[in-house]
């Protein structure tokens, strides 16, 4: 969350996508247990090289992110031909080889047993225990076989293959087997603060598709508009929003790309736009002060406004994650938070007992939406700083830390939340945070700054945590907040965040040290958009 918060298009067509580096070019190098594991050879075919000597061995695609095993073998590659076709061994695959076929101009056959010359082949190999993310590719004799345990992988697959043929113009001779370092690769995107409309953001998801990014984050509630038409609470409404059916689209193309969509109605704080039509729920100091966008949580009918809406929007997004905010309540802001709110102290006393106090409270209605929206089998998550150390009441162990910030008052470092054994999603500000406006000490990321000094690790500042949290850091998620909205135009903002996006993603699939220099990364970015 903020203090005060794509694209790499390839394609002229509507659906288009991203680009990178290189690796292991002349060897089956393979990160270690990575997808080499995961995916297996794609076909059951011998990855040995071809036999011809009239062509040099290949080099590895250049991708973005970057492929992270290569095994180079001769010949002539493949190039696509409008007598080509796209073939599947299953079904389930027919969305992604309609994709792909429309993208590269190929003609879509469905499922056959056949080959044929040129034929590109999608194909399920179901293991139970692989990564579903992972791929392997394999180009030769004429023909480009994509292989994976899951169709997201599949997917993956088929977008390196459009990189290459947006880059290169063909795709290399030999084998790709590749697959994510990181399982949460994501974008979010504040439409609280500044409204965009749906065809833009539908834009976005194109691109992060293309780039293997996996969630789009959408934190529609705030204090300065609710973007989201509700039929339960319509009085909230903003005049600019989206309609359902809209969402309805939003999602569904993001499925199509493999893509959750992850809600966010933050709460107890940023309920502003909720508030103005039941200012009876705003918190009040001892004095009668209204707090800004502060929900009064003593009040019973505070937790029935935001289950309403929980448990509509769940209809909504069908994802398994729900981002459930808890940043920045301002009743924890203040030096004596018994004192400054008597009645969230008499409150916290009733409901836990008489050593309780308001942090306790407040970390309570953490538990009771988490519980809300675990009933619709969804994992939650909030920001770092609604959780709290020491106090009678711990927040829920499957509740992730969505971590962001270490400049709020009493912030906690992130060992302490990976020593409690909590999963974290790294929202790290001082890299991941384009906050319109650069307001505060904000500044727009730049890509290169990403690309040089961050890993999954660096949670806070610039500082790494300890390897030995490694497997607790889930991934991460580049951040659009909207704390000047008019600062730049929805234009200017995709533009604003293309190369830091593509930076962000290579990081994720691959932390270690990247094989091209930024230059050469930047080069590359921008023959593939």
């Amino acid at each position: 969350m903020t203090a005060t918060g794509v694209g790499l298009g390839l394609w002229a067509s509507p659906d288009g996508g991203g680009a990178s580096a290189g690796s292991a070019a002349a060897s089956s190098a393979q990160s270690p247990g990575g997808p080499d594991e995961a995916a297996g050879t794609a076909a059951g075919e011998d990855p040995g090289p071809s036999p011809s000597r009239s062509h040099p061995l290949s080099e590895a695609p250049r991708t973005i992110p970057a492929v992270r095993g290569h095994t180079a073998e001769r010949g002539p590659g493949w190039r696509p031909a409008k007598d080509h076709r796209v073939v599947v061994a299953d079904p389930a695959l027919a969305d992604e080889g309609r994709l792909i076929a429309g993208e590269l101009g190929l003609a879509y056959a469905g499922e056959k047993d056949d080959e044929r010359a040129g034929d590109l082949r999608l194909e399920l190999n179901r293991d139970a225990g692989a990564n579903p993310e992972a791929y392997t590719m394999t180009v030769r004799g004429g023909r480009v076989t994509v292989a994976a345990p899951a169709e997201a992988g599949v997917f993956y697959g088929t977008r390196t293959l459009k990189q290459e043929i947006r880059g290169a113009g063909a795709a290399p001779e030999g084998v790709v087997r590749d697959g994510p370092a990181k399982q949460r690769r994501g974008l979010m995107l504040d439409i609280a603060r500044k409204h965009y409309d749906a065809g833009w953001i539908e834009d976005r998801i194109r691109e992060l598709g293309d780039l293997k990014f996996n969630e789009l984050g959408l934190h529609f509630s705030d204090d300065q508009g609710f973007r989201i038409e509700s039929d339960s609470h319509p009085e909230i409404v903003s005049e600019q929003h989206l309609t359902k059916a809209q969402v309805k689209r939003i999602v569904d193309l993001a499925e199509s790309r493999h893509i959750t969509v992850v809600p966010e109605i933050d709460s107890p704080g940023h309920l502003g736009a909720v508030l103005a039509a039941h200012p009876d729920l705003q918190l009040r100091d001892a004095s009668g002060g209204a707090v800004r966008g502060a929900i009064d949580i003593s009040r019973p009918g505070a937790a029935e406004i935001v289950d309403d809406l929980l448990d509509e929007y769940a209809g909504l997004f069908p994802g398994g994650q729900w981002h459930l905010g808890a940043d920045e309540y301002q009743a924890l802001v203040v030096s004596d938070p018994e004192a400054s709110f008597p009645d969230l102290a008499a409150a916290a006393r009733e409901k836990y007992g008489p050593g309780a106090t308001v942090e306790d409270l407040t970390t309570g209605w953490l538990n009771d939406r988490a519980a809300t929206v675990r009933a619709h089998d969804r994992t939650p998550r909030a920001w770092n700083d609604g959780f709290f150390r020491g106090g009678s009441v711990r927040a829920a162990e499957d509740v992730q830390v969505a971590y962001w910030t270490g400049k709020e008052i009493g912030a906690r470092p992130p060992a302490e939340y990976l020593d409690e054994g909590r999963k974290v999603v790294n929202h790290n500000d001082e890299f991941l945070y384009y906050v319109l406006g650069e307001p505060l000490t904000f500044v727009y990321p730049t890509g290169e700054r990403i690309y040089e000094q961050w890993t999954p690790l660096v949670l806070r500042g610039t500082t790494a945590v300890p390897k030995r949290y490694d497997d607790q850091i889930l991934g991460g998620s580049f951040a659009v907040w909207g704390d000047l909205p008019r600062a730049q135009t929805q234009e200017q903002v995709a533009d604003g965040i293309r190369l830091p996006l593509a930076a962000t993603v290579q990081k994720l699939w691959d932390p270690g040290a990247p094989e091209l220099s930024w230059a050469e990364f930047r080069e590359l970015a921008d023959e593939l958009d």
